[in-house]
């Protein structure tokens, strides 16, 4: 089972959503990571051995030049926030913490809906 780590633009209903179906998530807020800027987010949920979920298209660009330079990285899971609605987020996050394994997630960028 994956532990998530919440970008500080994931709506909160998101969050509790998961919580209410017992995933492990931690948000950037409630890691005093509220206002880091993306690069040091993603390497804090690294640090945290938890899976980043973002709707942020930075991180998207981030993500790939770590990849293409050799740095890992515990994970991205990306939505477009105009692609996807809570409850559909809540479903495929849920799913995705249920059956992953944190190695599988590992240098892997997975984009959301399914």
């Amino acid at each position: 089972m994956i532990r998530l780590y919440m970008d500080h633009h994931v709506p909160a209903s998101v969050t509790e959503s998961l919580r209410l179906k017992g995933i492990d998530v931690l948000t950037a807020y409630e890691d005093a990571s509220g206002a880091t800027e993306d690069e040091m987010l993603l390497a804090r949920s690294t640090e945290l051995d938890r899976v980043l979920y973002s709707q942020d298209d930075d991180l998207l660009v981030i993500t790939h030049r770590w990849l293409q330079t050799g740095r890992e990285f515990s994970g991205l899971i990306y939505a477009h926030q105009l692609n996807i609605t809570v409850g559909r987020a809540v479903r495929d996050l849920e799913l995705m913490a249920r059956v992953l394994e944190p190695e599988e997630l590992l240098n892997r960028i997975e984009f959301i809906p399914i």
